[in-house]
């Protein structure tokens, strides 16, 4: 899959779990890679593009070691349970080195996860998730 595939593919996911969950579930969806050991943004839905890219190894928080190793593949996804504010509440990998981050900076995923409708929400994720496994992104 390409960049502007996934990119297409993420905003349809957000949209999706917005519906779904009756609200905005992440209001940032980033897409960076980090190959090489160099941090870059690639794409970016949200409130706060310069913020993102400025805190980005703050705002990782505790999934900063899972996007730092390469334990995961295409597909897998990460969860952070009680981050605040702009601390990132999830990632998945979306191809070597490549990765989707998403974030709401209001609510942690603790909060998000107590509306009964998180349920439902998470289908568009799982399937993005699944669409990633089969067709990973190169860059």
């Amino acid at each position: 899959m390409t960049l502007e595939q996934i990119t297409r593919q993420t905003t349809l996911c957000a949209e999706k779990m917005n519906a779904r969950y009756g609200k905005v579930v992440f209001d940032e969806w980033a897409i960076v890679s980090l190959a090489d050991h160099k941090g870059r943004l690639l794409a970016y839905i949200g409130p706060r593009k310069e913020g993102f890219q400025k805190n980005f190894l703050t705002d990782a928080g505790s999934l900063r070691t899972g996007l730092l190793t390469a334990n995961y593949t295409p597909g897998d996804f990460e969860f952070a349970r009680h981050e605040v504010g702009t601390g990132f509440e999830s990632f998945m990998v979306l191809g070597q080195g490549a990765y989707l981050i998403c974030n709401n900076t209001v609510q942690s995923m603790d909060e998000i996860t107590k509306e009964p409708l998180w349920l439902g929400a998470q289908v568009p994720f799982v399937e993005l998730s699944d669409t990633v496994r089969s067709d990973p992104v190169i860059l």
